[in-house]
């Protein structure tokens, strides 16, 4: 018997010694983040498909680890720069994560003190900058120690105050401001800097929304019904959704409710023709596929052979038999799709500040000058796709971002430029968001008042032939 327990000690042993630091995890991918100007997500998602056999607990910290110091980056250095000598921008890249990481922890995350400060010290020792290991000790706490008494940006200023207080970059907090009013802004803002849970839609060729709940539920995922559509959820305490057989067997997709109205409100019925023009990852596409019921046809496009892949790879887990995918520059006119189409999903290029809580990087990749290069690049695809619209037919038109200069100016550019003309989409709106704009042919969901993505979602319609 006692040697029986000590050969379970040692295993349990073994098994600890081959424990991932998942601190050390989240170091090596915020570097990989700052230094390769890495999107996080994909950062993030390649070490938790590398660590996909440790504990939940553990790949639950490292995420939000990662993702809590990238999201409030203007913050935590904002509120670093007070108690150390050297300024963040100024610091080594190791040392400046480490010191991110650090306060993340103390500030934000239900971690003792002295763990995030002394666990920090022991990396700074293990990654070769023992000579530094005092400093970055020195800082964190200092910072513990000031934590109930931490400076607060001037509110008399109310661009850097929105900018700091919720990490965003300067111009943008600007920008929001200007479109939104102040308060507005922060609220939006602030409901980035929330926990989101993960948002699907049921396929309803496979199964049916109460058949799904019983089944996530049964396998242990905590499932919440959609705030909007009767058959969209949102799900939690979960581990990798490859494991959840469900999402194996196509019986679910991962698409925001913003992203399911647009579909929603396009009113697809059986045997019609529907072009997504830039389709990447496929959500809107297999949405519409589901609304056909077998009939009709959806041809899924995009620009480059990743991206169409990615489309295929969620056609084989869906399957889907009506739906083709085509590698496909939206710039380039297809002339054996002109006045053809029934219904056009028009989910353009654009800033991505609508889902900024989901992509949180998205602030500081985009830059001020690109929201211009962006809305005049979807005024040249809307050049040359509004043409496969058959008489009769109707487009969609829709981003997902907040910047009016991408919205609301380009569909007033549609009607000055094409012969389209926006519809009502009032009666195909679900209750709670009656009675905005949608008689006016279009909707801005706005983050901190909706509750999704930011999303602009606006209808088309292609008169009939005389």
């Amino acid at each position: 018997m006692n040697c029986s327990r000590t050969k379970q000690t040692r295993r349990k042993e073994m098994q600890m010694e081959k424990r991932t630091d998942m601190r050390a995890e989240a170091l090596d991918t915020l570097i990989d983040i700052e230094r390769n100007k890495k999107l996080s997500h994909i950062a993030i998602g390649e070490t938790l498909m590398r660590n996909q056999f440790e504990k939940k607990a553990d790949r639950a910290f490292y995420t939000r680890l990662c993702e809590g110091v990238t999201e409030r980056k203007i913050y935590l250095d904002y509120i670093l720069d007070h108690y150390s000598k050297t300024p963040m921008k100024k610091c080594k890249p190791l040392i400046r994560s480490l010191l991110r990481m650090g306060a993340y922890q103390i500030l934000f995350m239900d971690v003792r003190d002295a763990a995030a400060c002394s666990e920090a010290v022991s990396l700074a020792k293990k990654r070769g900058f023992g000579r530094l290991s005092g400093f970055v000790n020195g800082v964190l706490r200092t910072l513990v120690r000031e934590k109930e008494n931490l400076p607060v940006p001037d509110k008399k200023d109310d661009v850097k105050y929105v900018s700091i207080t919720y990490s965003v970059p300067e111009w943008l907090s600007k920008l929001i401001i200007e479109q939104y009013g102040k308060e507005s802004a922060e609220k939006i803002f602030a409901s980035f800097l929330e926990a989101r849970p993960l948002t699907i839609r049921t396929n309803l060729s496979k199964t049916t929304p109460e058949e799904l709940e019983k089944e996530l539920e049964e396998a242990g995922v905590k499932v919440e019904k959609g705030n909007y559509l009767p058959y969209a959820f949102t799900i939690s305490n979960l581990n990798y959704l490859g494991k959840i057989a469900a999402f194996r067997q196509g019986k679910f997709a991962v698409q925001d409710e913003s992203s399911q109205i647009a579909v929603a409100i396009a009113d697809i019925n059986e045997g019609d023709f529907v072009l997504d023009v830039c389709a990447a990852p496929g959500g809107k596409t297999f949405h519409a596929a589901d609304r056909l019921k077998g009939a009709g046809k959806v041809l899924s496009r995009d620009l480059t052979e990743y991206k169409t892949e990615l489309i295929e790879e969620n056609k084989d887990r869906m399957h889907y038999e009506n739906v083709e995918v085509q590698q496909w520059d939206a710039l380039e006119e297809d002339e054996s799709l002109l006045e053809s189409v029934d219904v056009l999903l028009a989910d353009l290029p654009c800033s991505g500040l609508g889902i900024m809580g989901r992509k949180n990087d998205i602030k500081y990749q985009m830059t001020e000058e690109q929201l211009g290069e962006l809305a005049a690049l979807q005024r040249q695809i809307l050049s040359v796709v509004w043409k496969y619209v058959k008489p009769g037919g109707q487009m969609i038109f829709s981003t997902c971002t907040l910047n009016k200069g991408e919205n609301a100016e380009n569909i007033k550019w549609i009607e000055e430029n094409t012969p389209l003309h926006l519809v009502s989409i009032e009666e195909y709106l679900p209750q709670n968001l009656k009675n905005r704009t949608g008689s006016q042919g279009y909707l801005q969901l706005i983050p901190g008042e909706d509750t999704c993505d930011g999303f602009f979602i606006s209808k088309f319609k292609r008169p009939e032939a005389k």
